[in-house]
């Protein structure tokens, strides 16, 4: 069974700095307090290396990458 990954926030971790919003802008934005909102779902393939690399650099370790089972 293929698996993928998704992006999740630790809400109360997460102080609102933005850095994960302008490292994959694709998948996630700010609301107006400066706190991300994720895009729902799997992270595409082709960004699944930025995503790494953006919960690598978060500065309150408030992202993680989720493994979940593809769904066909």
């Amino acid at each position: 069974m293929k698996t993928s990954t998704r992006l999740r926030i630790n809400r109360i971790a997460c102080d609102g700095r933005g850095l994960c919003a302008e490292y994959i802008p694709e998948l996630i934005r700010l609301d107006d307090w400066g706190y991300p909102i994720i895009e729902e779902g799997a992270v595409p393939e082709h960004l699944e290396r930025l995503a790494r690399d953006t919960v690598d650099v978060c500065p309150k370790l408030a992202l993680t990458l989720e493994r979940i089972k593809a769904s066909h």
